[in-house]
């Protein structure tokens, strides 16, 4: 061995110590932080909390903890449920719908609704406390996350699929070798959106209510509400610069490594010269042991994948049932579906009515309009700001690395730190809140626009961009042949979402307060987050259904339209 080599192999032992000493922190770290969370607890008993910064270091942690529980929950969801939106007719004719229902149920309806489980589930512990607080997050998190994976699925070029055909893939190994991989960019993206997602609800996610009793949990979100209530602005500014901390930090070992690492799964012919870098990512390829460990994983991986079980071509051909037939398991099918829905809408009807007068339904319909104005106007105006910012973003991995934890943090930032800003810019110049209220709806909302824009940008393949500039398109043309066939699909995604986020939002905007002063404006937003205050079941029920019920209208007769247009039309193959 030449005095190079055992050099490379003694620098190859220093990146397998430094990485060993990551992940062990890491780990440690967490575990420490996990015993926390399952404490003997009587419910009702109020857990203590500082305003003092020396304990910010210990909330992070544990707000941390509960997005990282949430994540991988939204993960499993994630590959379970859109995989099987994508890939079954009848199912997505239900799961598709059903989700445009729950991203469009507030924060404050899944914890009003969960949290007595939950906490019956761990009796005598806080671990059911938390895990209540867990869900919230997951709520915040899964439904972006499913919607990307789904579209993505939906959008695998025809040839990709032709190909794993003829080589004769089974539908598990179709599933790892090419549509997940596939899908892998872009659902990177919308992770990062969705974790930030989940830090813009951390306030009502650590605050959980049950009747008239209260529980704060301990935690950056619990920290900032507290810091709101008693007008102390220094606190609010230590919370500000943790969570910016805290960002930057899982930025730098979870996010950045993983756009780097999701660069080999862009279908494109040519590879780009400006590719996304990650230290962290070069740490772990350098550890020799490190490497050799994941190494062998893999190829255990890909051992496991290629020897699932084939079905021979032939045993593919069914034999085709009669017209009749299919008329006949159509009709059951539908017809189970339609008796379910409407035994649904009769108990929701029951419960409603049994504590709101029928006269008051129609006024909360009128509230949902004037709501879901505000939403349409948000939406079209963070289009026109935000969809030509991320496709120069998109198309520049260099400057998307220096964009990603600005971007992160901005999209974390709790829309209710601007509520003493905007309470005192009403107040001070006389401003109508019915208007003026409004873009805080969609502070956290417009970046599931940006991230969606940006992750469709910078998977357009490099040839086709050498292309382009070969033919010199530019202008609208460059537009119209390149970058809206490769935007429209993920730019959908997000306005899917940023919709139902918009009207999740607007519980928290239409009613601004800093300490006793509250400004409300009129909207079905405000309506519910009244009656949550109360404790009203029925009132709650009812804001919670209309929201619901506009949010599926408008996405099935608006969006989805749009969405099998994209498809069509708009396809990079």
């Amino acid at each position: 061995m030449t005095w190079l080599e055992k050099n490379i192999k003694k620098k190859s032992y220093i990146w397998d110590i430094v990485a060993f000493i990551i992940v062990m922190g890491l780990v440690t770290l967490l575990a420490w932080g996990s015993r926390l969370m399952s404490v003997p607890y009587t419910f009702g008993e109020q857990i203590p909390l500082s305003l003092d910064p020396v304990h910010l270091p210990l909330y992070a942690l544990r707000t941390v903890l509960r997005m990282v529980s949430a994540l991988i929950i939204s993960f499993a969801f994630t590959f379970i449920y859109a995989t099987i939106a994508a890939k079954s007719r009848r199912a997505e004719s239900i799961l598709v719908p059903f989700l445009d229902i729950l991203q469009s149920v507030p924060i404050l309806g899944f914890l009003s609704i969960t949290v007595t489980g939950f906490i019956a589930m761990f009796p005598g512990n806080l671990l059911g406390v938390e895990m209540a607080s867990i869900f919230a997050i997951f709520t915040s998190q899964a439904w972006n996350m499913a919607f990307s994976f789904y579209q993505s699925l939906k959008t695998v070029p025809k040839e990709l699929q032709e190909a794993s055909d003829l080589f004769g893939l089974s539908s598990w190994q179709k599933f790892w070798k090419l549509e997940a991989p596939f899908a892998t960019p872009n659902l990177i993206w919308n992770t990062m959106m969705s974790v930030s997602g989940g830090w813009f609800f951390v306030v009502a996610s650590e605050a959980i209510t049950v009747g008239k009793t209260s529980v704060t949990l301990p935690g950056i979100g619990s920290y900032v509400a507290q810091a709101i209530q008693s007008k102390n602005l220094p606190a609010i500014g230590y919370a500000l610069l943790t969570m910016l901390i805290v960002i930057l930090v899982y930025d730098q070992l979870l996010f950045r490594p993983l756009v780097a690492w999701a660069e080999k799964f862009k279908f494109e012919l040519t590879e780009s010269q400006d590719s996304a870098e990650s230290w962290i990512l070069t740490l772990f390829q350098r550890a020799h042991l490190l490497r050799s460990l994941t190494r062998k994983m893999g190829k255990q991986w890909t051992v496991f994948i290629e020897r699932l079980p084939k079905l021979p071509r032939h045993t593919l051909k069914f034999k085709e049932s009669s017209s009749l037939v299919m008329r006949l398991q159509g009709v059951t099918w539908y017809g189970i579906l339609i008796s379910g829905m409407a035994f649904g809408a009769w108990m929701l009807i029951s419960f409603i009515t049994s504590g709101v007068n029928h006269s008051e339904i129609f006024g909360v319909f009128m509230l949902g309009l004037i709501t879901f104005a505000r939403v349409f106007v948000l939406l079209i105006l963070a289009s026109v700001i935000w969809v030509p910012i991320g496709v120069i973003i998109g198309l520049n991995p260099r400057l998307a690395n220096r964009v990603q934890p600005l971007a992160q943090f901005l999209a974390a930032f709790p829309a209710n730190l601007f509520f003493p800003i905007a309470v005192f810019i009403l107040l001070r110049y006389h401003l109508s809140p019915e208007i003026w209220t409004a873009p805080l709806m969609i502070l956290g909302t417009q970046w599931y626009i940006l991230f969606n824009v940006i992750a469709g940008a910078s998977a357009i393949p490099t040839d086709l961009r050498e292309a382009a500039q070969n033919f010199g398109l530019s202008g609208w043309r460059l537009w119209k042949h390149l970058l809206l066939p490769g935007i429209v699909p993920p730019l959908l995604t997000g306005l899917i979402t940023a919709s139902g986020g918009t009207w999740n939002a607007s519980i928290v905007a239409e009613v601004v307060s800093w300490g006793s002063t509250t400004i409300t404006a009129t909207g079905l937003g405000s309506y519910i987050a009244h009656w949550t205050d109360k404790g009203d079941y029925p009132h709650i029920v009812l804001g919670v259904a209309v929201m619901s019920l506009y949010v599926v209208i408008f996405n099935r007769f608006f969006w989805r339209r749009l969405y099998t247009i994209s498809q069509t039309r708009f396809r990079l193959d």
